[in-house]
């Protein structure tokens, strides 16, 4: 059945964003809210909202009986996740499910299989995808240290469950892995519940490259990849499609056993696969699947024109996948920054304040998708996150110089925001040849190139 009212179990920008996509299609839309984001650009923009709760999120956007509840008074028919929160638990999705509802998502048993590492690893082998070598599946401590040997070191230590960069250590050796896989296992059942390990190879210095993928649990479809590489703290902070380092071959290959993987779990719904690219060797290695939109899909829709959270809403109503592979074109290059309220003269130290004033980027290829208006107050209890700007144009070298512009032209007043950080980078002669990997931004840091430009950012 076709959707027709659509409850936004999120907030921020992507609630924003889904919103504005479903009324595109005609949808009425009801916006969850907390106690502390009743101002919230999404609550006003909606056709109606309803507080889920007070302004920590265990206690609103966390709590899946009080999201039901407000979804089934509101007479919704479904429930969009967007990203972080709920969007990937299994649970939920269930919960959802056996209340009568809508996931706008893939069904609870692929985000189940494709959330546990090890699980989706195993997934990933049997629809022929090439995985970094490891373990075959959950190992204890002592097991770790026979693996590693097989393997070889240096071996990466992860967290069997969960993600963010949590529970992961790189152990270069016997001693260290002795060490350090402990100390792995007590952060991932602090962070997750769930202490289980895995131990792969590491990949030193690679590239990070994701598939955009779509399907409606018949057939699926990529949408060519990304590239997010520059990353601070295993989060990522400025993306781009597509990957400049692959050549066409390659990137043929990493999309077909995305689509590959996808159609192999029936997957439904807009989702992401991630993958490690050895440039030296030209190989990549699947790592992991996110069972959800992920925050950098507008590089994606600005290259393919294809609106994913549009597509992923008519696809879990029941619609099968309006497009077909060859119909689905990439055209020049797009890249996305994430705006955080931080201030990364101060080692991104969370700056939550009031928007004194607001001023968008504008032009042709620019797109700048935020939740804020002017004398909205930033609330402490989320993260920091308050917009992107994307821009898109016919080469990579075009688009940063669209990227300089557009970011010199905003203004968001009243808080401390990471664009200085983009500018910076943006200048950079090793970030304009595209010579990085997923360990250079913070040696870069530490170096003192961001405080460098200080002077010319006041």
């Amino acid at each position: 059945m076709a959707i027709q009212r659509l409850f936004i179990a999120n907030r921020g920008e992507i609630a924003v964003r889904v919103v504005k996509a479903a009324k595109a299609l005609g949808i009425h839309t009801i916006q969850a809210h907390s106690e502390a984001d009743t101002e919230m650009l999404a609550v006003k923009l909606a056709d109606e909202a309803i507080c889920v709760g007070p302004a920590q999120s265990k206690d609103s956007y966390l709590n899946i009986p009080a999201i039901l509840e407000a979804a089934k008074s509101t007479k919704a028919d479904a429930i969009h996740p967007g990203y972080g929160f709920l969007s990937e638990s299994p649970a939920f999705a269930r919960a959802v499910e056996e209340a009568g509802l809508i996931f706008v998502g893939p069904s609870a048993d692929t985000i189940e299989r494709m959330g546990d590492k090890v699980a989706a690893r195993q997934a990933a082998e049997a629809a022929g995808v090439p995985v970094v070598p490891g373990s075959d599946g959950r190992i204890d401590v002592s097991e770790a240290l026979t693996v590693a040997e097989k393997i070889g070191y240096p071996v990466m230590i992860k967290a069997a469950a969960g993600g963010g960069g949590r529970g992961i250590r790189i152990a270069k050796n016997e001693a260290e892995l002795k060490t350090l896989a402990p100390q792995a296992k007590a952060e991932a059942e602090a962070a997750f519940g769930d202490g289980g390990l895995y131990i792969e190879r590491a990949i030193l210095s690679p590239r990070h490259i994701e598939v955009q993928i779509l399907g409606d649990g018949e057939t699926a479809v990529h949408c060519y990849e990304r590239e997010c590489s520059l990353q601070r703290r295993r989060q990522k902070v400025w993306e781009e499609a597509g990957a400049m380092c692959l050549d066409d071959e390659t990137r043929e290959n990493l999309c077909a056993s995305a689509v590959a993987l996808a159609k192999a779990v029936n997957y439904r719904g807009a989702g992401t696969l991630e993958y490690l690219y050895d440039e030296a060797a030209n190989e990549f290695y699947f790592i992991e699947m996110n069972t959800r939109i992920q925050v950098e899909h507008p590089v994606t829709e600005m290259v393919t024109g294809v609106d994913l959270v549009a597509e992923m809403i008519k696809v879990c109503g029941g619609a099968a996948l309006s497009m077909t592979q060859d119909e689905i074109k990439k055209t020049g290059h797009a890249i996305e920054v994430r705006l955080c309220a931080e201030d990364p003269f101060l080692n991104f130290m969370p700056w939550p304040g009031v928007v004194s004033t607001l001023k968008e980027p504008t032009g042709d290829g620019v797109r700048f998708d935020h939740f804020l208006s002017e004398g909205y107050q930033i609330p402490p209890f989320y993260d920091s996150l308050l917009g992107k700007v994307i821009v898109h144009a016919e080469s990579r070298e075009a688009a940063i110089d669209k990227l300089v512009e557009a970011l010199e032209s905003m203004e968001i007043g009243g808080t401390k925001t990471t664009a200085p950080l983009h500018l910076a980078l943006a200048s950079d002669p090793e970030v304009r040849k595209g010579a990085f990997h997923t360990q250079w931004l913070e040696p870069w840091l530490e170096a003192g190139n961001l405080s460098a430009t200080k002077g010319d950012a006041a």
